[in-house]
């Protein structure tokens, strides 16, 4: 601990403070010692919870310490009881001057933030430093109750009143016990938050609702959620005292709103009835009792027994019910709208339901005596709720005590700040059907909702003044711009900070992404939020940035509505697919009940090592965006999809605007409002900038902000950010150029600021290496440079994968590493075929289908049974029976995979359009005529979102079509279906006679099971036509020579085997590079060299990406396996000039013995070539089985061919 002295007083700091943190403590001693308001901003990660408590208890006990000298200076009369050093020299600076004060005077610290999960962070805080004061929180039944019988009802009202009922009976046994536990001094002097208080009541059987209430007596500070403090009503329940105390508000930028929420009310239809149901209960009770006595010994004390309210004042009490129904219905209110007036009519309106300064004590009265009443009586629960809110209501509109002349200047100052509406109930229309106790009628009743609304929240505020508290301090992250937000509470603060943050620029990335990947302009206006373009390429700019933010990545949306929309687009388009096969995605829920399943989910999901962590979609003014904990690796990236403007056509917030510019027009002497239009904007940017506070929360925190809305770019959007944000943020012309730079930012930051290792969660496996899930191949932890990839090739395939054999089972390192794929390494029957087939297989999850995707609150991966146990796995020889359950598996997965087609299709078509599609399919089964079927189908052509499914369509044509229908698609939407020559060759010409069991045994694989890889997942093959498969007419060639020779081919088909984790690898690593915009000008440009042998163009594009960064030399050189034969010279004498070393790996010397070959073939005739080819792939399986290293070698000659292939053709 550190003791550092503020203002004169003594504060022990858990470590050296910064400078911001003394400058933060020294405000916070201002307003204690002076007795002045004040308003704190200090950005999220400077540590103002630590300094706030630290400071204010410091200062309390240097109070208490004051006191006890004051009393010894009384005792000693004068004399001093250290000579050298006088009492006086004690200190006076915390007491208020020459007063006397006594240690019942020490104020108590009132502390409150908008939940208890933040109150949970508060007191976590409080734990670590050395103070150590009474605590006590406080919270509802709902949080706090452990009795069985009380928790099983649904509704909180009849928990209410059936707890009050038990603890009045003293039938409630943790009740009881609350008397003996209150003193317990190990209880009291512990630091509990609502969950430790929870855990010690079902630990000790005893009440911990009722407990804290009893430690609330003698705690020092007291934590409650700011609703409890603010509303008046809730101050009285749980008997708050302010006098004398020090009132603190943490994330006060929600206090505005719980200010006007707190004496606002709405009085609906069902609370007057309901009302009027139990008060006409009662009465009938009560004439019932009356005819069982003598009528003639009966009075008014007998008919009342139990009850201290006559049978007369029961009958008035209906009767203001019925009388203030009939006001309130006797507006004839348009459907859309309703009628505003005035605050000061609400005087008139209750005072014709008999309401008035007169009547209110005795109207108040009898409702807390029939309240009471009804509360404890046994039987069935009567609803009280519409009585206690009419007893609020006459609080809170007759406030005060005025004399008969006083009483129209207290009206008017009672009502200047608010506005009576009255709208019709439209409630009932969409109320779905409960269980509730009191039973349906009441709750669909139809009438008008009598709204009082507060506007300003200096109406609480100026409350809490008047109640004697000795400050206030409001403080958080959030508050700029002060001079608008002070001039909202009505009430003085002369002490103000705007305070800097402790982190380096190092340390904040923040970006204005204004356009997608695609270039189309992002924006949550009103107008464009749901335009099918926008929010596709929101899904695309979210893909990206998924790939390239480590760890946790938190998505925020301006609403619910909105994000829900917006994910239901994602899963029908498939954006979702990708983000959650990259980084499984977490959704926020609406209700409370799964939200800690849902985020304990997405914490379990970063903390797993075998990870690339998680995606959390949430809503600004959420939970997840108010005060909850995403440091270091949860959320690494905050993304702002739009301005989270409150609802314009929302009558409270139309309301509220005009409110605020009558006052501006009025320009009361000493106030300033804001403009209605200025609160508007306010209310958005405060909102995002909570946001954005969720990504640094300490000094060593790092992370990046990511604006993907064009309105960020205006001059004027970019002054409301915090004044720490600012500075950093920067603006692009491209997409490409934001992606390339985050990658950059965090390369720096992890290699700088290392984070701790991640711990294995139970049950996951303690090798980083190796998958829990046998399907999924292991893959690389997201911390290890890109460079250090891809150099175990066996890793790349699930069927090769092993430890090797001179590491120990503990080992790490390069020992364990494995290449991980965008979408980490495919499952065997599903792997690429070539370097474009890997780019469109990126993003999915090794062994994982279409359907394993579970929806945005997924909290775990699906898992397979097959080869738990991990460790070595060893080649076997594929036998007959094995094939042919592979086969089963095939057909099974095809049907899966045609029966979620028409599920999507379904979805995406209109019932008359889906039909229309089924009955082609059915007619086209039965006629065999692909005319009639392609005439159908066309129009789904004709919009770009169905040009998926019309690509679906590929999968139900018979072999002896596909090419007509590849060729079709491929001219109606520019993207054919992958066709292969192979696709054409039925399933029993596939199957042929029985392979040669000997070829098999020595190769590990026979040209059966290769085609059934081929044939497999029709639908994820490359969409760009035939002329992207490099072994498309060497696997037609091989076919049709199996077919007559009866034997194996005596290796692999091209394409199989090592082909794919080189070129996956390489599509990887070049992907993480360069960024998506420049992969595909790689990519591009690799496709117009295959098609027109433009050795030039192509080189003039590699070089311009690749040599832009001396790191990216390592991708220079690994490019060599794309140059066509009669190029590689060149390419080779062109990276000896560049980087003065070969370009060609050392096995490209072997290559280059069989560059005479390629040249050979491409000058004989198809015939030749087929043998050749043939007999070339022999002696290369030959030699592999001599010496395995050179796989590598085999799969860049074949390669090769195919490059001369495709020459010789052109």
């Amino acid at each position: 601990m550190c003791s550092v002295s503020v203002r004169g007083v003594s504060v022990s700091f858990p470590f050296t403070p910064y400078e911001c943190q003394k400058e933060y403590m020294n405000r916070v001693m201002d307003c204690l010692q002076k007795k002045v308001n004040g308003v704190l901003e200090s950005p999220t990660g400077t540590g103002k919870t630590l300094c706030l408590l630290c400071a204010t208890l410091a200062w309390r006990e240097h109070f208490k310490d004051t006191i006890s000298a004051r009393k010894i200076t009384q005792r000693l009369k004068g004399e001093e009881m250290f000579p050298s050093t006088g009492t006086a020299s004690w200190g006076s600076t915390a007491t208020d001057g020459d007063t006397p004060a006594y240690y019942t005077d020490v104020p108590k610290i009132i502390y409150a933030s908008r939940t208890h999960s933040q109150l949970a962070q508060v007191i976590g805080e409080l734990k670590k430093i050395s103070y150590r004061p009474k605590v006590c929180v406080l919270g509802s039944r709902e949080q706090l109750c452990i009795n069985q019988e009380v928790m099983r009802q649904e509704n909180n009202h009849v928990k209410v009143h059936m707890c009050r009922s038990k603890v009045s009976t003293r039938s409630c046994v943790y009740y009881n016990n609350v008397e003996e536990k209150s003193s317990d001094t190990d209880l009291v002097h512990s630091i509990l938050d609502v969950e430790d208080l929870v855990k010690y009541g079902t630990k000790h059987r005893v009440c911990p609702y009722y407990l804290s209430r009893s430690m609330k007596q003698q705690a020092d500070i007291i934590f409650m959620p700011y609703n409890y403090l603010l509303d008046p009503k809730s101050r009285r329940t749980h008997n708050i005292e302010l006098s004398g105390a020090v009132v603190i508000f943490d994330e006060a930028h929600n206090v505005e709103k719980t200010c006007e929420e707190s004496t606002s009310f709405d009085l609906t239809p069902y609370d007057v009835s309901s009302s009027i149901k139990a008060v006409d209960a009662l009465l009938m009770d009560k004439v019932k009792d009356a005819q069982g006595d003598d009528l003639s010994d009966c009075n008014m004390e007998s008919l009342s027994s139990g009850l201290k309210v006559d049978v007369t004042a029961i009958a008035k009490i209906k009767q203001i019910f019925l009388d203030l129904e009939a006001v309130i219905d006797s507006y004839d209110v348009p459907v859309d709208k309703g009628i505003t007036k005035p605050g000061i009519f609400i005087y008139e309106l209750l005072e014709r339901a008999h309401l008035t300064y007169s009547s209110k004590t005795a109207v108040a009265e009898a409702l807390e005596q029939i309240i009471s009443f009804l509360s404890g009586k046994p039987g069935i629960f009567l609803n009280t709720s519409g009585l206690q809110k009419l007893a609020d209501i006459i609080q809170l509109v007759f406030c005060g005590e005025p004399s008969e002349k006083d009483q129209a200047q207290q009206m008017h100052l009672n009502t200047a700040q608010f506005k009576v509406h009255i709208h019709p109930n439209i409630s009932y229309r969409d109320r779905k059907a409960t269980a509730d106790v009191w039973g349906s009628a009441s709750a669909k009743k139809q009438g008008n909702i009598l709204s009082y609304w507060c506007f300003s929240s200096g109406f609480s505020m100026q409350d809490l003044v008047h109640q004697g508290v000795r400050c206030i301090i409001l403080t958080s992250g959030t508050l700029s711009p002060l001079a608008s937000f002070t001039s909202e509470m009505r009430i003085e603060f002369p002490v103000q900070l705007e305070n800097s943050h402790v982190i380096e620029r190092d340390q904040i990335f923040v970006s204005v992404i204004d356009r997608g990947p695609d270039g189309v302009h992002l924006s949550s206006a009103f107008d464009r939020r749901f335009v099918p373009e926008n929010m596709a390429s929101l899904g695309n700019t979210v893909v990206n940035l998924s790939r390239v933010v480590p760890h946790g990545l938190l998505v925020f949306f301006p609403s619910f509505p909105l994000m829900e929309k917006t994910l239901d687009f994602w899963r029908t388009h498939g954006h979702a697919d990708r983000i959650e096969n990259i980084k499984p995605m977490f959704v926020e829920p609406k209700g409370k009940g799964t939200f800690n399943e849902v985020i304990d989910g997405f914490y379990s999901r970063v903390n797993d090592p075998s990870s690339k962590g998680g995606s959390f979609f949430a809503v600004c003014r959420g939970k997840a965006s108010e005060g909850l904990d995403f440091s270091d690796s949860f959320g690494r990236g905050v993304v702002i999809t739009g301005l989270p403007f409150p609802p314009k056509m929302d009558p409270r917030v139309i309301l509220k605007m005009e409110f605020l510019d009558e006052m501006s027009r009025k320009k009361a002497p000493g106030l300033r409002y804001l403009s209605g239009q200025q609160w508007y904007r306010l209310q958005a940017f405060r909102a995002v900038n909570q946001a954005i506070g969720r990504v640094i929360r300490h000094k060593d925190d790092y992370g990046a902000v990511l604006l993907c809305d064009q309105r960020f770019k205006n001059a004027d959007a970019r002054a409301q950010l915090p004044s720490w944000i600012r500075p950093h943020v920067r603006l692009y012309d491209n997409f490409g150029n934001v992606v390339r730079d985050v990658s950059q930012f965090f390369r720096v930051a992890q290699k700088m600021r290392p984070v701790v290792q991640k711990e294995h969660n139970a049950g996951t496996s303690k090798n980083p290496g190796t998958s829990e899930n046998p399907g999924k191949a292991a893959v690389l932890d997201t911390r290890c440079p890109p460079t250090q990839r891809a150099k175990v090739l066996d890793a790349h395939i699930p069927s090769l994968k092993k430890r090797r054999l001179n590491d120990p089972p503990g080992a790490s390192g390069m020992a364990r590493l494995c290449v991980e794929y965008e979408g980490e390494a495919p499952q065997t029957h599903k792997r690429p075929l070539n370097l474009f087939h890997a780019l469109d297989q990126g993003d999915r999850r090794p062994g994982q289908d279409e359907d394993s995707w579970t929806g945005p609150q997924c909290l775990q991966y699906k898992r397979t049974d097959v080869d738990a146990k991990g460790g070595k796995r060893k080649i076997k020889v594929v036998h007959e029976q094995k094939l042919s359950m592979s086969s089963a598996v095939c057909e099974e997965d095809k049907a899966s995979r045609a029966k979620r087609f028409l599920q999507d299709m379904k979805k995406s078509l209109s019932h008359v359009k889906f039909e229309q599609m089924v009955q082609a399919l059915q007619t086209y089964k039965r006629t065999d005529h692909l005319d009639g079927l392609l005439t159908q189908t066309a129009a789904l052509a004709e919009d770009a979102n169905t040009h998926g499914l019309l690509r679906g369509f590929y999968q139900f044509v018979r072999p002896h079509h596909k090419l007509c229908f590849d060729q079709t698609v491929l001219e109606l939407t520019g993207r054919g279906c992958g066709y292969k020559p192979v696709h054409s060759v039925s399933k029993e010409d596939r199957d042929g006679p029985p392979v040669d069991r000997a070829a098999s045994s020595s190769t590990g694989m026979s040209t059966t099971s290769q085609l059934d890889t081929d044939q497999l997942d029709t639908d994820q093959l490359n969409h760009g036509g035939p002329h992207l498969h490099h072994s498309t007419d060497t696997t037609h060639r091989r076919v049709q020579k199996t077919e007559k020779d009866g034997r194996s081919e005596g290796s692999g088909p091209v394409g199989s085997g090592p082909v794919v984790p080189v070129h996956a690898a390489f599509v990887s690593d070049v992907q993480s590079v360069l960024g998506s915009v420049n992969s595909g000008h790689l990519f591009r440009a690799v496709h117009r060299y295959k098609r027109t042998d433009n050795y030039e163009e192509l080189v003039s594009v590699v070089v311009s990406l690749l040599t832009e960064d001396r790191n990216h030399f390592s991708l220079l050189h690994r490019f060599s396996m794309l140059i066509r034969p009669h190029h590689k010279k060149q390419y080779k004498e062109m990276l000896e000039d560049l980087s003065g070393g070969s370009g060609l790996t050392a096995q490209e010397t072997n290559e280059e013995e069989e560059k005479n070959t390629n040249k050979e073939e491409e000058k004989n005739t198809n015939q030749e070539e087929e043998k050749n080819t043939n007999k070339e792939e022999e002696k290369n399986t030959n030699q592999e089985e001599k010496n395995k290293p050179v796989s590598l070698v085999k799969t860049q000659s074949k390669i090769s061919a195919f490059f001369s292939n495709s020459q010789s053709k052109n």
